[in-house]
């Protein structure tokens, strides 16, 4: 049987997200800033706009188009919506145990010293301002999805419970609810400190200076690449609402999977400057080394924006569903054709091509040596987190399929099999009889 044959005798299973959402945000996103860059609208505030820009046409999109609200993974009911009065109860013990949960969280960003400096004094200021509406408008969202959900009694209506003193609550659902609320306090403060810098940079670029000079072309698509992910995984971390099915099914519940994710993100980063994964001495940019050489230059620079393309489309896939450490529906589309961990395969491709380690300014092999290891390394916990997620995602049978698939037909492991003489498993297909 041919590859062809097999594939359609066998087809991937489906996406949680269409192209469309994902494609529709890229245009609100790609209207915001052309508008951004006619008027100068360079600011913080306009950045926060902008991921407004992409996060509503997705929305929009979901809803009219794939009609993610009437899925049954929501848990809603649209069609026998209860009283108010029958809710009540239920509700304000959820709002107890929200409410309490933000709390929690505000106190951590109270006493976390570094989320009063450098660029997460943003991402505090915008939490500020927020909060007051957030706290009067959960009053009336909650009251009005409880009506429709099956079982309105989740991890927030269970924290909520074990605090007002009531019974019926399960410990294992509270545990689920704080480490849903503890990856969405940690990583949209990250987010947010850094949608300001990206879009600045986009929105001044003189266009007209930077094709002159084909490393400023690289560069300049380099960061409006990293501007794109940092729009949509944003727009993702705030949208977790069921009526969108974007809600966290589950949190990574492993240890080693936090562990493996939080290293690489600050303040617990250890590939920074002061890291002990720090593989920068004496490195310096591609561009350094190639100088002189446009040809090779150009061809690099086209390289480099590529593999940046596919991370940043490995982040626009998930439309409004980006998170990590979470279970948020199976992405088996885009990028996720061709191999479960785009974004971490192009990413640490990127760093390699980009650093070049083994060649420094110093002169000294030591420091090649030093540095090539040391980026190996964190490709290495690369690799850890890819491993940790897919234990997290392999409970789900839609991912196990998935990744059976992947492992019969996903180009990048039939090709890392070619390699290493591995052959991959294909299941038996059954035909009808003739």
């Amino acid at each position: 049987m041919t590859q062809a044959a097999s594939a359609l005798s066998d087809p991937c299973p489906p996406s949680a997200v269409s192209h469309g959402a994902g494609l529709i945000g890229l245009v609100g996103l790609l209207g915001w800033i052309a508008l951004a860059r006619h008027f100068g609208w360079d600011g913080p505030s306009a950045a926060l706009v902008c991921c407004v820009a992409t996060g509503v046409p997705m929305v929009i999109w979901s809803i009219v188009v794939d009609k993610v609200h009437l899925r049954p993974s929501t848990g809603i009911d649209w069609s026998h919506p209860r009283a108010v009065k029958d809710v009540l109860d239920i509700s304000t013990i959820k709002l107890t145990g929200l409410w309490l949960t933000w709390s929690l969280i505000a106190a951590i960003y109270a006493t976390a010293r570094w989320y009063w400096t450098g660029n997460y004094q943003f991402s505090m200021a915008v939490f500020i301002y927020a909060s007051p509406f957030l706290f009067f408008l959960s009053i009336p969202y909650v009251i009005w999805i409880d009506r429709y959900l099956k079982e309105p009694r989740d991890g927030a209506w269970h924290f909520g419970a074990m605090i007002s003193g009531q019974p019926g609550w399960d410990r294992e659902q509270i545990w689920h609810h704080l480490r849903a609320w503890a990856v969405k306090g940690f990583f949209l403060a990250f987010m947010l400190s850094i949608v300001p810098g990206g879009y600045a940079d986009i929105v001044n670029a003189n266009v007209a200076e930077i094709a002159t000079n084909p490393v400023w072309i690289a560069n300049w698509l380099i960061i409006a690449m990293f501007l794109v992910d940092v729009q949509f995984a944003t727009v993702g971390y705030v949208l977790t609402f069921k009526p969108l099915d974007s809600h966290i099914r589950t949190a990574n519940p492993f240890m080693a999977g936090w562990a493996a994710a939080l290293i690489c993100y600050p303040p617990f980063i250890m590939m920074g400057d002061n890291g002990p994964l720090n593989y920068h001495v004496a490195t310096a940019d591609w561009a350094y080394w190639f100088e002189g050489h446009t040809t090779l230059i150009a061809i690099w620079g086209v390289w480099l924006v590529f593999l940046t393309g596919v991370y940043a489309w490995a982040t626009v896939a998930f439309g409004i569903r980006f998170s990590n450490l979470t279970h948020r529906g199976i992405l088996t589309h885009g990028p996720y054709r061709w191999t479960k961990h785009p974004a971490y395969l192009s990413k640490n491709a990127f760093w390699w091509f980009s650093t070049l380690p083994f060649l420094v300014t110093s002169g000294s092999w030591q420091d090649g040596l030093r540095n090539t290891v040391l980026l190996a390394a964190v490709s290495g916990v690369y690799y850890w987190r890819a491993r940790t997620e897919e234990r997290h995602l392999m409970a789900d049978p839609d991912y196990a399929a998935y990744a059976a698939w992947m492992e019969r037909h996903g180009p990048v492991p039939r090709a890392i099999g070619w390699l290493t003489g591995r052959r991959a498993k294909v299941d038996p297909v059954v035909a009808p009889a003739e």
